[in-house]
């Protein structure tokens, strides 16, 4: 469902429950729409702002408990049309916040926040000289729109929507994280086998493990709408309702696994006869002893 807002010229928040680690919207203003996270319905530390179109609709910013310098910082000439409505989310995951424009899953801003706070409130205002028309999102969705997708119908663990060329369907599972991008849980065929790996959007493909190699794939499948979680596998034991996600060519089962690896978290393959789990990174096939798999609720 959607809501309309409007924000008078006047930095002042008007605060609004925050679920789901996303905060989808549309805004019309000159310039100056300002995005507050907190942990409280009022401004208080600590606290981080987005600024879209600050400065003359010249830059946009990321500042943290109102202080300056600002934490990051861009030049965005034009982005908000006093005319027509602008859409972007704010996504909020593993401690990091970042920002994109309606339609693309990745991120123009992107800050890492170390240890971030619970972000339970997202507020709303424009001002110097600017007021605002917004349209919320309230269903706030796991992931970027994007277009030629119908949203996926069948319950449980989730289901697969093939996708291709970088597209992140409606409530696509995120898996992990690398640099300033989020990463999805997807799969695609290899060498015979059905290998589950990471979706890197603004690769274009899924990168899947095989043979030593990270291999990127431009037509695969992800997991949307899934109603599962990570848990940590000790001793290679993989738990029973673990979601099976693909096979090898001989018809062994593979399952969905991910480690943390040079700064990132990284989804790839489980495969219980080596007991580890397989990620692709730099071109590699990198294997771990230690890692969480993905299981059904």
């Amino acid at each position: 469902m959607t809501i309309e807002i409007n924000t008078p010229d006047k930095l002042e928040y008007q605060f609004f429950p925050a679920s789901g680690g996303v905060f989808v919207f549309q805004v019309r203003s000159a310039k100056d729409a300002h995005i507050a996270l907190t942990t409280g319905p009022q401004e208080s530390n600590p606290m981080y702002e987005i600024f879209l179109g600050g400065w003359d609709n010249s830059k946009s910013v990321i500042r943290k408990d109102r202080q300056k310098p600002d934490v990051v910082e861009l030049p965005t000439p034009g982005i908000l049309n006093a005319g027509e409505f602008r859409g972007f989310w704010v996504r909020w995951y593993d401690n990091v916040i970042t920002v994109g424009r309606e339609g693309e899953a990745a991120a123009f801003l992107s800050y890492d926040a170390g240890q971030l706070f619970p972000v339970n409130f997202v507020g709303i205002c424009t001002g110097w000289g600017a007021a605002g028309t917004w349209l919320l999102d309230d269903s706030a969705p796991s992931a970027p729109p994007a277009m030629g997708f119908a949203p996926p119908t069948c319950s449980g663990p989730g289901c697969w929507v093939p996708a291709a060329n970088g597209e992140v369907p409606p409530n696509a599972l995120q898996g992990g994280f690398d640099s300033n991008e989020q990463l999805y849980i997807a799969r695609a065929r290899h060498e015979g086998d059905l290998i589950p790996g990471k979706l890197h959007p603004t690769h274009g493909v899924c990168y899947v493990a095989w043979g030593g190699g990270e291999h990127g794939h431009s037509e695969y499948e992800v997991l949307c709408a899934g109603g599962g979680q990570w848990v940590p596998v000790e001793a290679g034991n993989i738990p029973p309702n673990a979601l099976p996600a693909g096979e090898t060519a001989s018809g062994e089962p593979l399952f969905i696994g991910r480690a943390t690896h040079d700064g990132t978290i990284t989804v790839g393959k489980v495969q219980p006869s080596h007991g580890v789990c397989y990620i692709p990174y730099g071109g590699e096939e990198l294997s771990y002893k230690e890692f969480e798999i993905y299981v059904s609720n």
